[in-house]
């Protein structure tokens, strides 16, 4: 049974549908009912439940605002996985620990692979990376998951705000000078899902792999494709301009180059990431008719 950390959260809630569809047994906590910084409530979840595999999806995301408030993001990003890998290690418990390509400088030519040096320049990115070394530290028996622009159906991201800007504007201005792989939330869900019982059998596949969605591409190829596949469904034919990261300033920076080379995680567990081409045209097709069934 995998017991999920951080079920509120729009990677939480794919994994709790994941799970469904897959008839893998799982129980979500949200942090409401277990902040994985507590370590008397991370201890009593784990002891109740007796999981086989515990996986932690529980994080502060939101890049900008780490900037100030720094200590929020360490609670969530950094001490918690620190609270949680000491607690699953005390139960011989494998852990799965989402992180990501934010750790990364973002000035390497090529595609990051996972013994690349590290070298966050944003608040969040340091906090990400602690919380890695941290889960390093404290358990041996762990899987961490690097990914990349994460998106899916469900939660606030970049597609659905690309979505709801198409739906009022003539006009989006995109960074067109990053690069990265957009990654749904529905296939590095499943992905968990699926390497899960190899690691509640303890294969020795322990480490730190890169997972993300097939091919790369930049903020804005990423909004062209959503303009391009919501436009059949709405009649909306938005302009995306290209625009370079200095005429979009925000308070944390963002790596020049995100994007994750997944070869390992391909070799040890036998299969990669969907196309992100199209899982984004899949997910855009699937927010607009939920939205119709909603106004319906």
């Amino acid at each position: 049974m995998i017991l999920l950390f951080g079920a509120g959260g729009q990677l939480g809630r794919e994994l709790t549908r994941a799970s469904v569809a897959r008839a893998v047994p799982l129980v979500g906590l949200a942090r409401a009912e277990a902040d994985i910084a507590d370590a008397a409530a991370v201890r009593d979840a784990i002891g109740r439940h007796a999981p086989s595999l515990v996986v932690n999806a529980a994080a502060y995301t939101k890049v900008d605002a780490a900037e100030s408030e720094t200590e929020a993001a360490r609670h969530s990003n950094e001490l918690g996985p620190a609270v949680l890998a000491a607690a699953s290690a005390a139960a011989g418990v494998p852990l799965v620990h989402i992180s990501t390509d934010y750790v990364f400088d973002g000035s390497k030519d090529g595609a990051y692979l996972e013994d690349d040096p590290i070298g966050p320049i944003s608040a969040y990115g340091q906090t990400k990376a602690a919380g890695e070394h941290a889960v390093r530290e404290a358990a041996r028996k762990h899987v961490i998951l690097r990914t990349s622009w994460v998106y899916g159906e469900l939660g606030q991201n970049f597609l659905r705000t690309m979505l709801r800007l198409a739906a009022t504007h003539d006009e989006l201005r995109v960074v067109s000078d990053q690069r990265g792989c957009p990654t749904s939330t529905a296939d590095l869900a499943a992905a968990i899902v699926m390497i899960a019982p190899r690691l509640a059998a303890n294969e020795n596949v322990w480490g730190t792999y890169h997972y993300a969605g097939g091919g790369a591409t930049t903020w804005h190829g990423f909004a062209s494709r959503i303009v391009a596949a919501q436009a059949p469904l709405t009649g909306r034919t938005p302009r995306v301009t290209p625009i370079p990261t200095r005429d979009f300033p925000t308070p944390a920076r963002r790596p020049a180059n995100s994007v994750l080379d997944c070869t390992r995680f391909t070799r040890v567990f036998g299969f990669g990431g969907r196309p992100w081409t199209e899982e984004a045209d899949r997910v855009t097709r699937a927010v607009i008719r939920a939205e119709e069934r909603h106004v319906a």
